[in-house]
């Protein structure tokens, strides 16, 4: 681990550095690169690390402002003194995935097929299928980076709720309190039969702004693009170069192949999964969004109905917001009061 730029946001001691460790990904030894920021102090027990996982589109700038910002963090109204995510008491940890989207960003740090191979030329093809479990592997490096034995709890939304998930049903005895926000137990058929097809195509003719507007069309939906764009007066047409300006087409693409792979009953079934979550007093929270274009409720419905019937505490909860997907980060205040109870619950 290499310890860098400390930004300026004392108020929630974000730091940020640089993670290199060398990890086997998809069978393949890659060294890798991979941004953290971190909020709050880790105790002297080291029992208060919350791993806090980003979006599909998102960076490990979670909270605070670093500088040259001209935004807080993507979850800042739910990570800081006194929030629900709460830095006073918790130390949180957000590191950026392998093929982060917006590798092109000069403030991002991470390894993928767009990013130079040792050798000096870009990845490309060579970049290995990492999966899941190779994620999981790289997190729980960067656990033990910092002499913790497990975390206190692994939050986040959209692909970040995936990753929770994938924490609890991998590494159960070291993930005591899980929340997947707007997520799914597995990738269904919108994302595999619909999504993941139609962004191929349409960035095979359009490229990486096409991609975007894909994306943006299934993460906001109608009502949302309508409620953010067509009533604000805010340009549609220079939001998407912009968020352009910083993406890479080929980790869009791969964090696509990544997502179409997510499926818990891969790792067990959900009763089996609930067993192991009651054996090691795991506490779940589920929430979905209703009228979701990329996560239907009744797929974690569902899943949340087994394991609770097979002895685990899992809390599911459905809002209602015109935001669609995007409610995973635009109206955090739906879910806010359900996360903070999770992260106190059982707290020494």
């Amino acid at each position: 681990m290499n310890s860098s730029s400390v930004s300026p946001a004392a108020s929630l001691g974000l730091d940020t550095f640089t993670f290199e460790t060398t990890a086997v990904l998809g069978g393949v030894p890659v060294p890798l690169r991979l941004g953290v920021e971190t909020y709050g102090t880790l105790n002297a027990a080291r029992t208060n690390a919350v791993l806090v996982c980003h979006y599909y589109t998102g960076t490990s700038h979670a909270a605070g402002r670093s500088a040259g910002d001209d935004a807080p963090g993507w979850w800042d109204a739910l990570i800081g003194p006194g929030k629900a995510v709460d830095t006073e008491r918790f130390f949180v940890v957000c590191m950026n995935t392998p093929s982060n989207v917006q590798a092109a960003d000069a403030r991002v740090v991470t390894t993928g097929p767009g990013t130079l191979h040792p050798d000096g030329t870009p990845w490309g093809a060579r970049f290995p299928a990492w999966d899941f479990a190779d994620l999981v592997a790289v997190q729980w490096a960067l656990l033990r980076s910092f002499g913790a034995l497990r975390w206190h709890a692994v939050i986040g939304p959209s692909l970040g709720g995936m990753q929770a998930l994938q924490w609890a049903a991998r590494k159960p005895e070291l993930t005591p309190r899980v929340a997947a926000i707007v997520t799914s137990p597995y990738a269904g058929v919108v994302l595999r039969e619909v999504f993941a097809p139609l962004l191929h195509d349409v960035a095979r003719s359009g490229g990486i702004l096409a991609a975007l507007r894909l994306i943006t069309l299934f993460g906001w939906g109608a009502d949302g693009l309508h409620a953010s764009f067509g009533r604000t007066g805010v340009d549609l047409a220079s939001y998407l170069p912009a968020r352009a300006s910083h993406a890479v087409l080929a980790h869009v693409l791969d964090i696509a192949r990544l997502v179409t792979t997510h499926d818990l009953r891969a790792v067990a079934p959900p009763a089996e999964l609930a067993r192991r979550w009651q054996e090691a007093q795991v506490r779940l929270l589920t929430v979905n969004v209703r009228g979701d274009q990329f996560f239907p409720c009744a797929e974690m419905r569902d899943f949340a109905q087994v394991t609770r019937e097979a002895g685990a505490r899992h809390t599911h909860l459905e809002i209602e917001s015109e935001q669609g997907h995007l409610a995973c980060v635009n109206e955090t205040a739906l879910f806010a009061p359900a996360l903070r109870a999770l992260l106190q619950d059982g707290e020494a």
